[in-house]
């Protein structure tokens, strides 16, 4: 058995189940972090030990499992969601997919089966995190070319500026300040 080095939390109503995937998977070389049997309890202990991967039944008393996904993924509490149910239905399957589900498997589960999804899931699962941060930080640098951008603009009809000379002015102001130039953008436009 070699360590996988990933987390995950159990949810299913059947502690027989529990305790089977448990076993299937600390065999497998991954660390249970935790086990609930609704979807209320789930969501607690991802908030609390913020797993790679949840592996859960669709049917759970309280929370069902598609509804805890939902949130799972809304918070950003673990890198994948694996369901695992009787039902195969495109119904289901449509729901699993808007509520963030990355893998759904149904039973019996067979280790050939879940271990593979389990590494493709989480392996998706923080390549789209990774994405969604970079997305974030080109969206912050976009909105503080704009500031920038409306700052020259400032300059330019205020100063009577060339962009040039706008935009040497922030340069040197922020160099000379020890702000980013977005800060000094913005102090420029509240000075209006």
């Amino acid at each position: 058995m070699t360590d996988r080095g990933l987390n995950i939390v159990i949810a299913d109503d059947e502690p027989i189940i529990r305790m089977d995937l448990r076993e299937l998977l600390e065999e497998n070389g991954y660390t249970v972090t935790g086990e609930a049997s609704d979807g209320y309890d789930v969501l607690e202990i991802c908030r609390n030990v913020r797993p790679d991967l949840v592996l859960m039944d669709v049917k759970m008393p309280l929370l069902d499992g598609l509804s805890a996904a939902g949130c799972i993924k809304d918070e950003n509490l673990a890198d994948a969601v694996i369901l695992l149910t009787a039902y195969s239905d495109s119904e289901f399957i449509e729901s699993a997919r808007n509520n963030g589900v990355s893998v759904y498997l149904v039973k019996p589960v067979d280790v050939r089966t879940l271990v593979p999804n389990i590494e493709l899931a989480v392996t998706r699962g923080q390549e789209a995190k990774r994405l969604k941060v970079e997305i974030q930080a080109a969206e912050e640098k976009l909105e503080k070319r704009k500031i920038i951008e409306r700052a020259k603009s400032h300059l330019m009809e205020k100063s009577n500026f060339s962009e040039q000379q706008a935009f040497d002015y922030i340069r040197n102001v922020s160099k000379a300040k020890n702000i980013s130039m977005g800060r000094v953008a913005e102090i420029i436009l509240m000075k209006r």
